[in-house]
Order: structure tokens, then C-alpha cells, then sequence
């Protein structure tokens, strides 16, 4: 259960908003180097700016029900938008043709069973030429939809959590981010990976145009840079949970946060600049079409348009949280907010809106009720106020905020710059004068000290909970919790939670707070406390590989093994490092001559011997030397799992588990090369026999993530033996329907590519990514959308050994 205070919807925890700055606190970006910009900077008495293309509201669409969480530009038609709500739908807006310049719904889609809350447009392909609409909720599940049909084409599964942002890339390729602290990539309607990594609810995702890259955004306060689903860079600064990102170009990107600020990134790590401006969350970023000025929106009522690095203008709305933003091709700006209404705001005069609608539009505002306890304006003393005479002197800057004392009232009022004149932004109540003075809060008819308004999840309708500094805490909660029929168990939390918000007061308001009452964070941790729902052909002497040109595509060979050596070298290594371990792990003469026997025995292929249970006890033990003396059982092991008898008695099911779990704990990056090497080549040949090769398959996810952090090992047999896994695992792949697996074969070897130097080990590496994607236009598209074919075309050109330039054109060929 959670309970976000005092109107803050939307967060998947316990959110308390706080005074982050106070009312006139202006608009201002910062360098890196945290100077002031001079020519961002601006504040009260500073200087004035004019605005110039000042936005005005164009058109009211009362849409939805409920909330409004999230917006979309569609692709078709033109000038149409799309929205989700927290009524379940998602809805097209297209164009008004009349003279009312609004917007008309389209097309309505049902399909969540719970609200939603983000939307994103799959752009136009051959099959679906007016694009594809793609919607997460909070039922875990994502819905894509056509145009033709208001239920979805296919749903995909597989979060476990609030599905709260999507973003479409290339090739149809779709990634979500999600409450349970994982992104997803999707192509199609199958997940293609899980990227892992964050330690708290992922809020937002973005693909970046540049064919790989992806961000996530977390309320883990970070931003990671993923590349062919691995993390290649975590971005750090933020000082609360990342809720919004926006792509500027190829190479810089926007943030926002619970913090109120705005930063602007490099992909390189460099945080060029940080914007202030916004009292309260900011949830929402969108970048104009000339990819430099932004708009952004938040908690604090307001819509905020940036241009040059400046705060130009603040549009102050009649509700309280403004979740989201987009931005149309002609510039318009949508916004999306929680009284459920889509506004819409020009600067174009033509599509302004007629003077009636303006004046509907300014009294709404107006009469808007300002709740000084959510931090917006800062601390009000009715008494220190000026009164309406204040109002005659112009204000400094577009957006300031202005506070008046009129018979009594505190009202609020903005600066607009455009106008030249103050609008009445609405009246403040429950100011701490007020309450000390006497006034109390009004709920269900009675007067109370205090009011929280509590919400119980993302799905259910508000609560509130009344008290007053005379009522026993504990008592309060009792009877919150039963008539709210919310389980017993939170009786402690919530009185300590009103004890806490309550401290120290005889009369007055609450003060915002930022400890949630059920797991004493400011924040939600997803999945913290949540329960809801015969031998074969050998690679490294040539046989069995494919030869480009030869007809037919590549595959990997069915059962790589190491060559075979004579017995002398093994067994003179081994009783010589015997004769130095320890009394309790040194072998006896029996235990050495089965090894000796079990040796001769694989190495031979005419032998009619078969390995003992025996033998292979022996030789599994003994693995479990001590990490700097076991390399020469290792290379018996290697050897020994190709034949049948070892396989089978190694990778058996009630065995396979332990014996792919001791392999995987000596290939870990800060151990010993020949260690990890032989651990490789291990897990290479143990694809000689079938129980072998169906064991490393259902470890596959966690063979291959090991494996690949044995790229960045500087040794050339380790990435021969890496690249060698990889095309086994291409190989096995390739005629079968994995494409997670074959995600990950075409990951793993993407990354082992950036580092790998060694030209058998590249070639080998461009066989594993032609097995994958041959016959499979599945994986092609993903290959396609990670950027593989930029990466791998230097190798074209590349002419000793000339088989790796030959190989590297086929599989360009192969994603053309």
C-alpha cells in the first residue's frame, strides 16, 4: 500500500513534495563549472526580457475522465495527437477544419484493465503504413494498437510492474520502462532483452537516433546509457528520481527531475548545463522542431517554455499536476493535466483562440485554490503582505508570482510579460497566519487542524485523512484504516506518519514531508517489498566452419573441441603441483593413475575404454583445487567433456546445475586467464554431446553475461574462446525459435567486437552474427536497430586473413 501526500498523484510511492524554492525565486540556467550563466540569468530587478512569440491558449479539449498522463505527435493524419488517461483509454485528436480551432476525437482504444499512463507511435512500415500506437499501464501490459480497430493488435507481456514510458526506434523496435527497475526492448510482439541495472523504478526511457543507444531514466536518481543491451555509461546529478528525457541530437539529451531541475547531457558523460525555474517535480520535457529550445511541465501547476537556455515563459494552469507535453509539428504545445483536460497553446495569431475562450480560460485560473502546503509559493504571512496597490507596480519578468492581501483573501498573481499586466492565478487558503489565526480546514462538516489527502496507489481514487492536534494519533489511523477497509497492518505506519507531520504544531498546517511512512524513503524500491502480482569437428583447426562463398549460410560447427595432445605433459604438471598442495586436497597414486587413465581414454578415438564413474568423480573434485594450482585439471577437462560418457555424467540434470555454476565461478573478470580461458573452452566443447549442449542452453542467459565480461581481459586465446561460445550458441540457435536468445548471441557479440583485436576471433564473431540472422528476419531487424552494420563495416576492407572481409559482406548482404 502507498501513500503519496498532499496530492501527489502519480508517483508509485510515497511522495512528499517539499519548498524547493521559494515565490520569487526566478528562472536561470547554470554552467557545469556551477557559475551563473550571465546570459541565462535573470531575476527580480535584474533586468526585464520581452518575450517575443509569446504562446496563447488555442483550444480546451475536456477529453478524459480523469487524469491525463501521457502524450503523443501522431504520424497520421497530419496534425493529430494522441492521448491515455487514467480512465483506461487512449484517444486520437485530430484538427478541427471549423473556425473553433479545436480538435476532434478520432479513434478511441480500449484495452488496459487499469489506468494508463504513457503512450508512444511505432513509426509507418510496409504493413502498417499509417504507424502503430504503442500504450503501457498499470496492469504490467503494453498495447499496440492500429487506427482500424479499437482493441490491440497484440498485447505484450513479460513487466511485472507499472509499465510508465515507452519510446519507438528503428525497425519497429520498442522499449518500455517499467516500476519493476527493468527496460525491455521488444521487436515485434517478443521482448528481444532485459536491460537490468537500476535499483529502483524506471520512470523513463528514450531511443536515441544514433542505431544502438538507449537511455533509462531511474528513481534510483540515475541515467544509464545502454548499447546492445548492456549499460555502457551511468549518468550522475540528479538529487531525486529522473521522471522525463528528450532527445536534442545524436549526441546531447535533456533531463528532469524530482529535484526541479533540468539538465542538459552529453552521451559522453558531460553535463553541459542545469536549469532552474520550476518549484516542485518536474514530469514531462519535449524539444521544439528547431532541436534546441524545450518545453517542460510539472507539479507546480505550470508549463514552462525555455528557449536559448532561458525560462521566456510561464503558463500557469487551473489544475494541479501537469504530467505531460508534446510538441506539434507547427510548434503548438499539448499539455496534458490532472483534471483530465488537454490544452493546447500557439503562438501562431491564427490559431490563437477567440476572446471569449481566452477570458473562460483567465477566470478558471483564477478561481483556482492554491494550497500553500504543497510548497509552490513558499511560506505565506498574511500579515506581511501588501496590499491590492502592490498590484500597479509591472512585474520584472514573464511567470513572476505576485501575492496580494484583499479583504482578508490572499490571492495569487502572475506577471505576463506579453500582456504587459498581472492575471489572477487564483486564491491562496491555508496559509500559516490563517491557521494560526484561527482558521481551520473544512472536511465532510467539521473543522479540522489538518487534512491529508492520500492516494492508495496509482489506481485508486484519492483519500483523505482528517485530523486534529487534540485526537490521538493512534486512534486517527485506527479509523482511517477501517473505513477506508485498508489492512490492519499499517496502524503503525500511518499514526507515525501523522505523529511526524503533526510534530511540534498546537494549531496550524501541516508541513510537507519527504519520509514515507511505510518504508521510511522519500521514494518507492520496486521489488523492495512489493508481492503483487561422438566427438565433433574442432573450430580452432578449421573444420566445420563456414567458408563464405560456398552456397550456403553460415552455421556454427555442431561440436567445437580443443585438439587432443599426448598424456606426458598433462599428468608430469599435475603430480608435480599434486606433490606441493595441501594434505586434505592432495590426491593418492590410485586417484593419479585414473586421471592418467581417464586422459588416455578421451584422447584416444580409437579406444574401445570407456571413462569410469569413477574417473569422473575424481577429475570433478580435484576442479575444486585451489584457483592457482587448478589450470592443469582444467585442460583435462576441457578435453574430457567431449567425449559421451564424461558429458553425460558432467551435464545430467541432477548434476548440470552445480557443474555450469563451479565453471562460471572461475570466469570471472579479476580471476586468472588461463583459468578463465580453459573455463571457456570448457563450456565450448561441452556443445559435443546433447545432454551437454541442452544444459548450456537453459544456462544460457547467465553463461554468455559471464562470457562477455571476459571481453575487456586483454588475451587473445580468451577471445578466441569467447568468440568460439558465441558462434556455438549462434549455431544451436539457428534453427530454432529463440529470438531472446539470438538477442543476446547478436549483443554478446556486438560487445566483443568493440574490444576484440584478434582476427580469428573477429571472423569467428562475424560467423556467430550471419548464423543469427540468416532466415530470420526477425533478428535482422534487431541487428539492424542496434547498429550493427555501421560497427562491423570496417572490416570490409580488411585483407589478411582475407576470409574476415569476405565474411563481414555477407552479412552485410544478409542485413541489407
Amino acid at each position: 500500500m502507498i501513500f503519496p501526500a498532499m496530492h501527489q498523484r502519480g508517483c508509485c510511492s510515497m511522495y512528499f513534495r517539499r519548498a524547493v524554492v521559494a515565490v520569487s525565486v526566478p528562472c536561470y540556467a547554470v554552467l557545469a563549472n556551477n557559475s551563473s550563466c550571465s546570459s541565462c540569468y535573470f531575476a527580480v530587478g535584474l533586468h526585464t526580457m520581452a518575450s517575443s512569440g509569446t504562446y496563447k491558449l488555442s483550444s480546451s479539449v475536456p477529453g478524459h475522465e480523469i487524469d491525463v498522463r501521457g502524450l503523443a505527435t501522431a504520424v497520421f493524419p497530419a496534425g493529430a495527437f494522441v492521448s491515455v488517461s487514467r480512465d483506461r483509454t487512449g484517444k486520437v485528436w485530430v484538427p478541427n477544419s471549423s473556425p473553433d480551432r479545436g480538435f476532434t476525437e478520432m479513434h478511441c482504444m480500449r484495452g488496459h484493465n487499469n489506468f494508463v499512463s504513457c503512450v508512444c507511435i511505432i513509426a509507418p512500415n510496409d504493413s502498417y503504413p499509417r504507424g502503430l500506437i504503442a500504450t503501457g499501464g498499470n496492469d504490467h501490459i503494453i498495447c499496440v494498437f492500429s487506427l482500424d480497430r479499437p482493441d490491440p493488435l497484440f498485447t505484450l507481456k513479460g513487466h511485472k510492474n507499472t509499465v510508465c514510458s515507452l519510446s519507438a526506434g528503428k525497425f519497429g523496435t520498442l522499449l518500455s520502462g517499467s516500476w519493476d527497475t527493468t527496460a525491455k526492448v521488444w521487436l515485434n510482439d517478443k521482448c528481444m532483452m532485459t536491460l537490468q541495472g537500476h535499483t529502483a523504478a524506471v520512470w523513463t526511457v528514450v531511443i536515441l537516433p544514433e542505431q544502438g543507444l538507449m537511455l533509462t531514466g531511474s528513481a534510483d536518481k540515475t541515467i544509464k546509457l545502454w548499447k546492445a543491451g548492456r549499460c555502457e555509461k551511468t549518468f550522475v546529478g540528479h538529487e531525486d528520481c529522473v521522471r522525463g528525457l528528450a532527445v536534442v541530437n545524436d549526441v546531447e539529451f535533456f533531463s528532469c527531475s524530482n529535484d526541479a531541475s533540468i539538465r542538459r547531457w552529453m552521451v559522453s558523460g558531460e553535463c553541459l548545463q542545469v536549469y532552474y525555474g520550476h518549484t516542485n517535480y518536474i514530469y514531462s520535457l519535449a524539444v521544439f522542431p528547431n532541436g534546441q529550445d524545450f518545453v517542460s511541465t510539472g507539479e507546480d501547476r505550470t508549463v514552462r517554455i525555455w528557449r536559448r537556455g532561458e525560462c521566456t515563459q510561464t503558463i500557469r494552469l487551473p489544475a494541479q499536476s501537469i504530467w505531460c507535453c508534446c510538441v506539434l509539428p507547427n510548434g503548438d504545445i499539448v499539455v496534458g493535466a490532472s483534471d483530465g483536460t488537454i490544452r493546447v497553446f500557439t503562438e501562431s495569431d491564427d490559431r490563437v483562440a477567440d476572446a471569449t475562450d481566452l477570458q473562460a480560460f483567465e477566470d478558471e485560473l483564477s478561481k483556482s485554490i492554491i494550497d500553500p502546503k504543497t510548497g509552490d509559493l513558499g511560506d505565506i504571512k498574511a500579515e506581511d503582505l501588501p496590499g491590492r496597490e502592490h498590484l500597479n507596480e509591472p512585474g520584472n519578468r514573464d511567470g513572476q508570482t505576485r501575492l496580494i492581501k484583499d479583504e482578508g483573501k490572499v490571492e495569487a498573481y502572475q506577471w505576463s510579460m506579453s500582456e504587459g499586466r498581472w492575471v489572477k492565478i487564483g486564491d491562496v487558503v491555508g496559509g500559516s497566519s490563517q491557521q494560526s489565526s484561527g482558521n481551520r480546514v473544512m472536511y465532510e462538516g467539521k473543522e479540522y487542524d489538518f487534512v491529508f489527502t492520500i492516494d492508495v496507489n496509482e489506481g485508486g481514487p484519492s483519500m483523505k485523512l482528517p485530523y486534529n492536534v487534540t485526537d490521538d494519533p493512534w486512534l486517527t489511523a485506527h479509523n482511517f484504516l477501517q473505513k477506508n477497509d485498508l489492512s490492519p497492518m499499517f496502524l503503525d505506519q500511518v499514526a507515525n506518519f501523522i505523529i511526524e507531520n503533526t510534530k511540534g504544531h498546537t494549531l496550524g498546517s501541516a508541513q510537507p514531508s519527504t519520509i514515507d511512512p511505510f518504508t521510511g524513503s522519500n521514494r518507492y524500491i520496486p521489488g523492495s517489498s512489493d508481492d503483487r502480482t561422438g566427438f565433433g569437428m574442432d573450430p580452432f583447426t578449421g573444420s566445420g566452419r563456414y567458408i563464405p562463398g560456398s552456397g550456403t549460410d553460415p552455421v556454427a560447427p555442431a561440436a567445437p573441441v580443443a585438439p587432443a595432445g599426448a598424456a606426458d605433459p598433462f599428468t608430469a604438471k599435475l603430480k608435480e603441483l599434486n606433490s606441493g598442495t595441501s594434505e586434505e586436497q592432495r590426491l593418492s597414486e590410485h586417484s593419479v593413475t585414473q586421471l592418467e587413465a581417464l586422459l588416455l581414454t578421451v584422447c584416444d578415438q580409437q579406444s574401445k575404454l570407456q571413462p569410469t564413474a569413477e574417473q569422473v568423480d575424481i577429475l570433478w573434485n580435484t576442479t575444486h583445487w585451489p584457483e592457482d594450482i587448478v589450470f592443469p585439471v582444467l585442460d583435462i577437462l576441457r578435453l574430457a567433456v567431449r567425449h559421451p560418457v564424461v558429458n553425460e555424467h558432467l551435464c545430467r540434470e541432477t548434476d548440470g546445475t552445480q557443474f555450469c555454476n563451479h565453471i562460471l565461478s572461475l570466469m570471472v573478470p579479476q580471476g586468472r586467464p588461463a583459468n578463465q580461458m580453459l573455463a571457456l573452452r570448457t563450456l565450448c566443447n561441452c556443445f559435443s554431446g546433447s545432454i551437454g549442449r541442452n544444459l548450456l542452453m537453459a544456462q544460457r542467459e547467465a553463461i554468455l553475461s559471464r562470457a562477455c565480461d571476459l571481453r575487456t581481459v586483454r588475451n587473445k586465446n580468451i577471445h578466441v574462446a569467447l568468440a568460439t561460445l558465441v558462434l556455438n550458441y549462434a549455431g544451436s540457435l539457428h534453427q530454432i525459435q529463440d529470438l531472446e536468445g539470438k538477442a543476446q548471441c547478436l549483443s554478446v557479440a556486438s560487445a566483443a567486437l568493440e574490444v576484440v583485436q584478434d582476427k580469428e576471433a573477429i571472423f569467428r564473431l562475424l560467423v556467430a552474427l550471419g548464423t543469427t540472422v540468416s532466415n530470420d528476419t526477425t533478428a535482422g531487424d534487431l541487428a539492424r536497430s542496434l547498429g550493427v552494420q555501421s560497427q562491423i563495416a570496417q572490416y570490409t576492407s580488411t585483407s589478411d586473413p582475407a576470409k574476415v572481409a569476405e565474411c563481414c559482406k555477407f552479412v552485410l548482404h544478409k542485413l541489407q
